[in-house]
């Protein structure tokens, strides 16, 4: 079912050499380098097939989210009383940290958070906002910095749960930038704020049933922001109308 790669590109990322024991190939490393080498392969099982075939069965994967560049703004200085001397000392990078550079142009990701490429501009994937990648490269898993990972995972499980229940077509932006919930541009015409630390498989639920009756109730036309942030059990979404 590959159609990215051929059948000698995989070949030639698996390392195996015609004359190789088939019993002392290590498949898990093999497998591992055509993952890293091939990054839209997202499953790949190596079968020996006696007495002297190796049969590498693949499975390709799709760009899930573009991941736009952005840094996160700069914390405002403390105001000093008037005449002090500054005594404060910048705070030191966590060892690695300095030496980690961040991207410079959006990439395309899995949606398990796996680095596809640079993205060259023709992707029709959803976009992300609120992750630094720092030293990207094909075939490897997202690097964000640690005061980021809760947001990582955040969108690994917000793109795992709109894949299974085929929403993922739906979203066509995600921002992660606000502290306490996250924003969805979702049916082209919502905006959805669902909130963090809660049960975001249900969340997403209760905005496409809400979404279904706001449509019957305003139309095909309607738009504007459905709001799940307020209700402490989800059980309700306030829409608000878009002005005009």
């Amino acid at each position: 079912g590959n159609s990215r790669y051929t059948a000698q590109e995989i070949i030639d990322a698996s390392g195996v050499q015609v004359g190789d024991n088939l019993f002392l190939l290590n498949r898990g490393q093999i497998s591992a380098q055509i993952l890293q080498q091939l990054p839209y392969v997202g499953e790949v099982t190596p079968q020996r097939s006696l007495p002297s075939t190796l049969i590498f069965q693949v499975t390709e994967i799709a760009a899930a989210a573009r991941i736009e560049v952005y840094q996160d703004p700069e914390p405002k200085a403390a105001q000093e009383d008037a005449g002090a001397e500054e005594t404060e000392q910048a705070e030191e990078p966590e060892e690695g940290e300095e030496s980690k550079t961040p991207a410079d142009q959006p990439w395309l990701i899995s949606v398990s958070g796996k680095l596809l490429e640079a993205d060259k501009g023709n992707s029709a994937a959803l976009t992300v906002t609120g992750l630094t990648l720092r030293d990207p490269q094909a075939g490897q898993m997202m690097d964000v910095p640690d005061s980021q990972r809760e947001r990582l995972s955040t969108l690994t499980q917000l793109l795992s749960l709109l894949e299974e229940s085929g929403e993922l077509g739906n979203v066509s932006a995600v921002d992660l930038t606000h502290s306490t919930w996250v924003s969805l541009r979702y049916r082209g015409r919502f905006v959805a704020k669902l909130p963090l630390g809660r049960d975001m498989a249900h969340a997403l639920e209760v905005l496409s049933a809400a979404a279904e009756n706001i449509v019957l109730q305003w139309g095909d036309q309607a738009a504007g922001t459905i709001d799940l942030t307020v209700a402490q059990d989800l059980a309700d979404a306030i829409f608000t109308p878009a002005e005009g």
